[in-house]
């Protein structure tokens, strides 16, 4: 396995724990379903693991539109003499957007969904920024299959320029590579949280960190760029 195919993995070993471990969303929702309706850990485990491979779903089939994207360019007669180094580029070019995006996304706040307890334990979702306290009046009841269903609809976008990039160099063996690794890190990681809270052992507290796991994301893809264009990784 050259270095290459090392350092694309590690980007997306890195990514994939970030993006699961810095969200309380991602573990918290599963911690007090079980306890509050007595799951035992097998169900406990069934629900998480469920959720993470939707979540995986989710996020390759958007990756699959940088791969595609990917892939026709690198059918492009001209292309083939520059392939290489324009693929290392965009892949530092789109880290780099992505970081700024997340850098955006944190500096404004925007709203995103959390998860809470209310009436003892009824698990509510609901939108909510960094720092607040007050309990919002909007708030929907979530049940196993609507949790399933946000997951579904919450992909992890920094996969797309990992895909990007292997379509332009057309490896398939990359491709397969990306996608296992992805899911079998996002799953391992949900399961081996929600585990700990299962047995009750307390997470670190992730709030800081949730606020720029876009941010991270974005820098450890620019990163693993740079790293490929500059220092020949």
């Amino acid at each position: 396995m050259n270095a290459e195919i090392l350092t694309l993995l590690f980007t997306t070993v890195a990514i994939s724990f970030v993006h699961t471990a810095s969200g309380p969303d991602h573990y918290l929702p599963f911690i007090v379903f079980s306890r509050a309706k007595k799951w035992s850990l097998f169900t406990t485990a069934m629900w998480t693991a469920a959720c993470g491979i939707g979540h995986v779903l989710s996020s390759v089939l958007i990756g699959l539109i940088g791969l595609l994207l990917g892939w026709q360019l690198s059918k492009l007669d001209w292309f083939q003499d520059v392939r290489g180094s324009l693929a290392a580029w965009s892949f530092f070019i789109l880290g780099g957007v992505y970081l700024l995006w997340g850098l955006y996304k944190a500096y404004t706040n925007k709203p995103h969904k959390h998860f809470d307890v209310y009436s003892g334990d009824d698990i509510y979702v609901y939108s909510h920024k960094h720092g607040e306290t007050t309990y919002p009046q909007s708030r929907v009841k979530v049940t196993p299959w609507i949790l399933l269903a946000i997951f579904v609809m919450g992909p992890s976008e920094p996969i797309i320029p990992l895909l990007f990039y292997s379509g332009v160099t057309r490896s398939v063996t990359e491709i397969l590579l990306i996608i296992g690794v992805f899911t079998i890190t996002t799953v391992f990681t949900m399961l081996s949280v929600v585990l700990l809270g299962y047995y009750g052992y307390s997470f670190v507290k992730t709030n800081a960190l949730e606020r720029y796991s876009y941010a991270i994301g974005g820098g450890v893809v620019t990163l693993c760029g740079a790293g490929m264009i500059f220092w020949n990784w």
